[in-house]
């Protein structure tokens, strides 16, 4: 029999399939050196008991206590890390007004290497103790920064997808805060990659490189041509907007005669290590070419409610065979928690399916067939996640990374309202869903290793 690091024993969920909640209860989870699951033990299985025997009293053993429960660790397709200096300000103002109001001034900053890092390593703190064990970052367009927080994620331990954005566009972006010319933005973004793979060397969660223009109105067409090259040459995950608002959606029809689907994709941009936030603005024809290029959807459904004008149709993309994950789009989406996101995903749907102009009669307010489950949205913030990054993450299964939270429902602080010791475990997975606050998160492992302890 196999020696393992670490053995974990208690009742936990992960996703069957995107509407199926599969209820692990009290499995031993052995986890190997490399911090997977090397084996995923059920109270039958002819091994359950003799590995009890042989591990329960070691110090490698950890049993939950009573109401407590593992969660995979949720994965956040789409942060602006800086922008959490101004998270939860000026959310109501068009799109274009806050990006050169608020935000670029804000990113701006980051050439200081002191705020950056206090900023970026609060930030990288707050999102783990909400349960975040993998990000998706943009940085800003300062190189030594965005290497300044891949390395802040591999000491804090979390799995760290950092791009160090591109917007060399002088129409398009203010003079104060831009790269220089498309030369020095390309050259900047490599010698990045470069950095960001030899650190990973020494990582165990692994942090990753990632090909960042901001979005094609901040980009001219040679940044665009050399970042899907650059793309190609360090085979390195790809992020961008995407058909977010009316008015970039409009900006890319005008300047390619095209949708910012195909547009991308003409510049390399598109493929299965690829997340392209919000999207809420595909078609059926675009949509197609996300499931044929293996494309995924960084879905940020509290960020859409204040700038993307529209519903991102979640059930209809995922009936077209797109990947699709959930992100809280820091700043743009004021709470740094997968919760809360999740919880907007559902009401969001159910806004979209039932209609919300109470003049429309009933039949013609909503489009149908697009409710999303609580079942659904947790899929989305964890398996979802995983595969749209084309990692091992986001499942509770062999071969799976030990990335989980351990939530806690009896803190006194934030107790859940469980009240019958054999309340259905499918209904205490809802409620842990819809009721979980920060307090309530004890513990946070990536990788095999512990990355957060909730002490009160």
């Amino acid at each position: 029999m196999s020696e393992y690091t670490q053995i974990f024993r208690g009742t936990a969920f992960s996703s069957k399939s995107p509407k199926e909640v599969l209820v692990l209860k009290d499995y031993l989870f052995c986890i190997n050196a490399d911090g997977m699951i090397e084996k995923a033990v059920a109270p039958e299985h002819v091994d359950y008991q003799s590995l009890l025997n042989r591990y329960q009293e070691k110090e490698n053993f950890h049993q939950l206590a009573d109401g407590q429960y593992f969660l995979p660790g949720f994965i956040d397709l789409h942060v602006h890390a800086p922008q959490w200096a101004q998270s939860g300000t000026a959310l109501d103002i068009p799109l274009y007004d806050w990006l050169n109001t608020y935000t670029f001034p804000i990113e701006s900053k980051f050439s200081d290497l002191d705020f950056a890092k206090e900023v970026y390593e609060d930030l990288v703190n707050t999102l783990l103790a909400n349960g975040t064990t993998t990000s998706l970052y943009f940085a800003t367009v300062h190189k030594e920064a965005s290497l300044l927080l891949a390395e802040i994620c591999a000491e804090k331990g979390q799995r760290g997808l950092v791009g160090k954005v591109v917007m060399d566009d002088p129409e398009q972006t203010p003079e104060f805060y831009r790269d220089a010319n498309t030369q020095t933005a390309l050259a900047d973004t490599e010698e990045f990659i470069i950095a960001v793979k030899e650190l990973a060397k020494s990582t165990k969660q692994g942090v990753y490189p990632v090909v960042t223009p901001r979005f094609i109105p901040s980009c001219t067409d040679g940044a665009l041509k050399g970042l899907g090259e650059l793309a190609a040459k360090y085979d390195t995950h790809i992020q961008s907007h995407c058909s977010e608002s009316d008015w970039a959606h409009s900006y890319v029809q005008e300047r390619f005669n095209k949708n910012d689907a195909f547009a991308l994709n003409d510049f390399g941009l598109l493929g299965d290590k690829a997340v392209m936030a919000h999207c809420n603005f595909l078609n059926d024809e675009d949509a197609q070419l996300f499931a044929e290029t293996g494309t995924a959807i960084g879905h940020c459904p509290i960020s859409n409610a204040y700038f993307a004008n529209s519903v991102l149709p979640v059930a209809h993309l995922h009936e077209k065979g797109v990947d699709i994950g959930l992100g809280t789009d820091v700043s743009g989406g004021f709470s740094p928690s997968l919760y809360d996101n999740a919880r907007q995903t559902v009401m969001s749907s159910r806004m979209l399916e039932d209609g919300v102009d109470p003049n429309l009669s009933a039949d013609k307010r909503g489009l149908p067939n697009s409710r999303v489950t609580i079942n659904e949205a947790f899929y989305l913030a964890t398996s979802g996640g995983g595969e749209s990054l084309s990692l091992p993450i986001g499942r509770l299964q062999e071969n799976y990374t030990w990335d989980v939270q351990i939530i806690d429902t009896k803190i006194p602080s934030a107790k859940l309202p469980i009240f019958d010791a054999n309340e259905d475990l499918s209904d205490i997975f809802q409620k842990i869903m819809y009721l979980v606050r920060p307090e309530n998160i004890r513990e946070v492992w990536v990788q095999g290793n512990k990355v957060h302890n909730r002490i009160n």
